[in-house]
């Protein structure tokens, strides 16, 4: 009897070889045969499920978001913060800095595919800026949450402040990966400006 073939395992198995190459020599220097390579499947296999290299590349970009995705919210669990909003947000937003190599290959992967995409229509549009604007309307509910409870600085707009975390989390995520600072000093740049959002209850 012929052996049944789980496509979607073989197409998991050919975005992560994409992704383990990009991780180590750049998305940039990525080709179907390398992936092939990678991978230990022929390139014919790898056309077969993907027809152009940028079909792979969403794919790619998908799968990273979504694994981000369940660290983040593995982080919150762990956190132990429950529902309050300034441990919410905090361990969310900790994700943005490579503190190990999963982390690390997301946010280098995700910023060279950011600057492929301004020069590839067929990479940019709306379904890469999906994740940003459902973390930019989850920050803006959880910061929300925290002005009603009297935690937050009332005269705050929550969703303007949401874009300047993510672009606060983003920017210091950059600066790690360039060297330009540690993993802990980030973590202490991102706590310090939290700090000034919330406000201890008497």
């Amino acid at each position: 009897m012929p052996k049944l073939v789980d496509h979607e395992e073989r197409r998991a198995h050919i975005i992560d070889a994409l992704l383990r190459s990009a991780a180590t020599s750049g998305l940039h220097s990525v080709t179907m045969r390398s992936v092939a390579v990678e991978a230990g499947v022929s390139v014919r296999l790898v056309q077969y499920y993907f027809d152009t290299k940028e079909q792979l590349l969403l794919a790619a970009m998908h799968r990273l978001t979504s694994r981000m995705g369940e660290r983040v919210r593995r982080r919150v669990r762990a956190s132990g913060a429950g529902t309050d909003p300034r441990g919410v947000i905090e361990a969310a937003l900790l994700e943005a800095v490579p503190t190990d190599g999963e982390s690390r290959a997301f946010h280098l992967i995700h910023t060279e595919y950011a600057v492929l995409s301004v020069t590839d229509p067929a990479l940019g549009g709306q379904t890469f800026l999906a994740a940003p604007n459902e973390m930019e309307a989850f920050l803006a509910a959880r910061l929300a949450a925290a002005q009603q409870a009297g935690t937050a600085d009332p005269g705050l707009d929550a969703r303007q402040e949401a874009v300047v975390l993510l672009a606060v989390s983003a920017g210091l995520g950059l600066s790690v990966l360039l060297g330009q600072r540690t993993a802990p000093e980030a973590v202490g740049v991102l706590q310090y400006h939290l700090g000034r959002i919330f406000t201890a209850r008497d």
